[in-house]
């Protein structure tokens, strides 16, 4: 039987541009860009999760906006259902804790990064929408 793993991300929008986390090289999937989050805890509600992973990862406050797609992509180490929401930034600025590195792109400059699979059709949703 395949391991499970549910997880969140956010695509924290700021000024017309996203947020992108780069995975550290001792993270699974190293290098991989993906939209920062992390996994929901037994009887936690996405929503929660989301909200504790950004305080966790990068010392940041969220909002969350709306919510983009659920999707699942199996892995050698299990499937992954990654639920991905738009958010607002509400802290000043992020520090990373995990991540190596980050960067603010445009909607159409996503597809540049090397992104980890399960991010592959939220980034082909976002990559399209017209931020302010």
């Amino acid at each position: 039987m395949t391991k499970s793993i549910k997880v969140v991300g956010a695509a924290i929008i700021r000024e017309g541009k996203i947020l992108c986390a780069q995975r550290s090289p001792h993270m699974t999937l190293p290098n991989f860009w993906e939209f920062p989050g992390g996994k929901i805890e037994e009887k936690e509600e996405p929503e929660a999760a989301l909200i504790r992973e950004l305080k966790e990862e990068m010392n940041a406050d969220i909002k969350i906006i709306d919510r983009i797609n659920t999707t699942t992509y199996d892995y050698d180490f299990g499937t992954v259902e990654l639920t991905v929401y738009t958010a607002e930034l509400l802290s000043k600025e992020i520090t990373l804790l995990e991540h190596s590195d980050a960067k603010w792109l445009s909607p159409k400059e996503l597809k540049s990064l090397e992104w980890a699979p399960v991010d592959i059709p939220a980034v082909k949703k976002i990559s399209t929408l017209e931020l302010k």
